[in-house]
Order: structure tokens, then C-alpha cells, then sequence
């Protein structure tokens, strides 16, 4: 059985599992990152304040990393696709439900707990299963599944404007909410890659019976494929560990761009149509950072974890001069330096995962890695809003960013050389005993 995971088919039907995974991220995460869009307009509806209603947001983006280890768990348990299908039916169980909107609490539990929920087994599963389809092209894939956040999130924003005008914000969510519900089906077209390994396996270890094309299947053969249990015990392996505390750092700085870069240009005194253009840069050079970043990272040129280094130094390099913008146009130069070098970043930092633990411990290592990795974007915000407060100035944020991600390229670098070292010690452990004497024979006398 470790077929499956040792040569994964690498293209195939694998590129079908890529487009459904590239339209999950569309459904759920493009969605979450423009559901700002009714803030206002929830707001204004229960005469809240802005902090109780950015609660909603919260909670669901809190729920979907809390929940990554549980869809993790799901997915060793059932399938992929059935966690996916899953994440589907609550997704628009949350925005549907949300149309009602008979008051705060019940959008908390709706469009917060149940689309987080949702989004969080559609997610995890759906840039699981592409990492298993693929070994070699592992980066590529994982680039372009990825990309759909960033298709999707561009189209979206035009869109659900249009409905919020034509429907109301509550008929936008139902709206929204049924097109959720085409997560299901990219969840039917991820099919279990066990399975066919299977099939495939069964069929060189048997015969087939004559006249029939379908291979005998062994009872037996089925039971390392369903036994698959959820690793907590990855907390214990200092790899993992690394990566993790560099997750916590990334995740610390990659919240705090986009929650400043519109207060920073209105303190510029750039107009509100120019400043909301940047949003679009930032969405357009994101989508060229992964596709390039992956077709590159395909190459093997470079080594994987490399690569994310020298894209988290870039990338922390671009916010540190992002500050000294002064105008519209060099505001969005580095903009678009930050939005392409974070769609790099983003394109492989799953892929680099996956060499750290091994694809027998993906699954497991992605749960948890989503669940460690929030506290980051939890703490991130908050404590770069501090030290705005405490400098009066918008720039002190993206300098807290940026020296936090120097800070995670050291991990990325420590666990590099102790992966060499693991590496030279294995080599050194396996290499043949060399004899000292000159002839066999009087080896095999010396011994006797």
C-alpha cells in the first residue's frame, strides 16, 4: 500500500483533481476575503457597532483553522472527497441560513461557525489530496489549485457588489450560498487515489478471470487503506517544529499588509478610487507570483525550501521599503512587489511542508500546521495595531511585518542544515565497511 504514496501518478486524472481544488479555494477562501463587502451593510441592518460586527469575520476564520485537524482526522478516517462534499453541504448551510438574519448571535453561528466550519472541510481536504496526486510536479499543482483564491477573489468583489444592489445583502448570501454548493461537486470529482492503487495493485498481485475485465479484489488488501489514524505525536519531531514556528511568524506578518496598506494611502492623501486599485494589483500579481513560482519550483532547479526562503526575504525586503512610498504610483510599485512575492510564497510553502513530514504524515502534518499557524494570525494584527498606536504612524506596521518575517527566514534556514546533517548521518550510517586487508580470503580468515 505505500504505492500510493511513493509514486503518486504525477498528471492523469490528477490535473482534473487540480481544476476541482482550484475552484474550492474560489468557493471558500475568495469568498472569505470578500465578504467585507457586507459589512457595511450587516452593520447598518442591526444597528451594531463596527467591533460587534467584525465578529463575524472572526469567528469564522478562527473556525477554519481550529478545524483543519479535525477535517485532517476525517479525511485519514473516510476520504477526501467526502470530507469535501461535507464542507460543501455546511457552507451553504451558513449562508443560507444566514438570509434569515433574525439577529447578531444567530450570523455568528451561521455565516461565522457554520460557513468557517464549511470552509475549513472543503479547504484542508481539497490541497491535501493535490499534494498526494502529485510528486514531481508536486509545486505546480499546488501553485495553480492555490491560484483559484486569487481568480475568484478578483471577480467576486464587482459581483457581489452588483447582487448586494439587485438583492439586498441577505438575498446576496442565499445567492452566494447555492453557489457554494458546486464545492460538493469538485468534491465528487476528487477521487480517492487509494482506491485506483488498489485496483492497480490487485491487479498485477492476481489473476483476472477470463472474460472479465475487472480485476478480483482482495478483502484483505483493503485494510492499511482504512486503519489510517490522525498523528498528534508530530508535535514531537523538531522538523516539524521549525516549520511550524516559521508558520507562526509568517502568519504574524502576512495579516498586517492588507489591514494597513488603505489607511496608509488615505494618510497619503491618494483618492478612494485609486486606493481601491490597489487592492487589484495586489490580487493580480498574487495570481502571477504563484503560477510562476510553481512552474519555476517544477523546474528543480532550485531546492524547495530554498526557494521559500529566499521568496519570505524578498517578500520582507518589499515591505520594508514599502513605507517610503510617497505618491500613488510608487505606492503601488511596491505593492505589487509585496502582492507577487507573497503569491510565491504561498505557491510552495505547502509543497515544502510535505518534503519536511513525508507524505505518509501529510495529512496530519497539514491539520496541525493550520492550527498552529492561526495563533500567528491571531497575534499578528492586534500587536502591529499597538505599535501604530504607540508610533502614530501607519509605516511602524509594515516594519513590524517585515523584520518578523526575517526573523522566520532564520527557522526556514535552521531546519535546512539540520536536514543536511540528517542527511550526511544516514549516508554515513549506510555506507559499506571497507576491509583493511589486501585479499578477501584473508578477510574471511581474520573473521573465522
Amino acid at each position: 500500500m505505500q504505492a500510493k504514496d511513493s509514486n503518486p501518478p504525477d498528471g492523469g486524472y490528477g490535473w482534473v483533481v487540480v481544476v476541482s481544488a482550484f475552484t474550492v479555494m474560489g468557493l471558500t477562501v475568495a469568498v472569505l476575503k470578500t465578504f467585507g463587502l457586507f459589512f457595511v451593510e450587516i452593520q447598518q441592518h442591526f444597528d451594531e457597532l463596527a467591533s460587534t460586527t467584525s465578529w463575524i469575520t472572526s469567528v469564522t476564520i478562527a473556525v477554519f483553522h481550529l478545524g483543519a485537524p479535525v477535517a485532517s482526522s476525517l479525511c485519514a478516517q473516510y476520504t477526501h472527497r467526502t470530507v469535501v462534499i461535507t464542507g460543501g453541504l455546511l457552507a451553504f448551510s451558513g449562508m443560507a441560513l444566514g438570509f434569515f438574519g433574525f439577529n447578531m448571535v444567530w450570523m455568528y453561528a451561521t455565516t461565522g461557525f457554520l460557513q468557517g466550519l464549511g470552509i475549513s472541510f472543503s479547504w484542508t481536504p481539497a490541497i491535501s489530496i493535490v499534494s498526494h496526486y502529485f510528486s514531481k510536479k508536486r509545486a505546480l499543482a499546488n501553485a495553480i489549485a492555490s491560484a483559484g483564491e486569487c481568480a475568484f477573489a478578483f471577480t467576486f468583489g464587482p459581483f457581489f457588489q452588483w447582487l448586494i444592489s439587485q438583492y439586498g445583502w441577505e438575498g446576496s448570501l442565499l445567492i452566494i450560498g447555492g453557489i457554494q454548493l458546486n464545492i460538493c461537486v469538485c468534491g465528487v470529482l476528487m477521487r480517492p487515489l487509494a482506491s485506483s492503487c488498489l485496483l492497480e495493485e490487485s491487479h498485477c498481485e492476481t489473476e483476472t478471470p477470463p472474460g472479465n475485465g475487472a480485476p478480483r479484489r482482495d478483502k484483505e488488501d483493503k485494510s492499511p487503506i482504512m486503519h489510517k489514524t490522525f498523528n498528534w505525536m508530530l508535535v514531537r519531531r523538531t522538523e516539524f517544529v521549525l516549520y511550524a514556528i516559521f508558520g507562526i511568524l509568517a502568519a504574524m506578518s502576512f495579516f498586517v499588509p492588507p489591514l494597513f496598506l488603505v489607511p496608509l494611502s488615505y494618510s497619503l492623501g491618494i483618492d478612494e478610487s485609486w486606493t481601491a486599485s490597489l487592492l487589484s494589483i495586489l490580487a493580480m500579481v498574487d495570481f502571477g507570483g504563484r503560477l510562476l513560482c510553481g512552474w519555476y519550483a517544477n523546474l528543480h532547479v532550485t531546492k524547495t525550501i530554498h526557494l521559500l526562503a529566499m521568496t519570505i526575504v524578498l517578500i520582507s525586503t518589499s515591505l520594508m521599503l514599502l513605507p517610503l512610498a510617497h505618491n500613488y504610483l510608487s505606492l503601488a510599485i511596491f505593492t505589487g512587489f509585496y502582492g507577487f512575492f507573497f503569491g510565491t510564497t504561498v505557491a510552495i510553502h505547502i509543497t515544502v511542508l510535505a518534503d519536511v513530514v513525508g507524505m505518509p504524515e501529510f495529512d496530519s502534518a497539514l491539520g496541525l500546521f493550520m492550527l498552529i499557524r492561526s495563533t500567528g494570525g491571531f497575534v499578528g494584527p492586534p500587536l502591529a495595531g499597538l505599535i501604530v498606536d504607540r508610533a502614530g504612524d501607519y509605516r511602524a506596521g509594515f516594519y513590524m511585518a517585515g523584520a518578523t518575517l526575517v526573523l522566520s527566514a532564520g527557522f526556514l534556514i535552521i531546519l535546512d542544515q539540520r536536514q543536511q546533517r540528517k542527511k550526511q548521518g544516514n549516508k554515513i550510517r549506510t555506507k559499506p565497511e571497507k576491509s583493511t586487508l589486501p585479499y578477501p580470503s584473508l578477510h574471511i580468515l581474520k573473521h573465522q
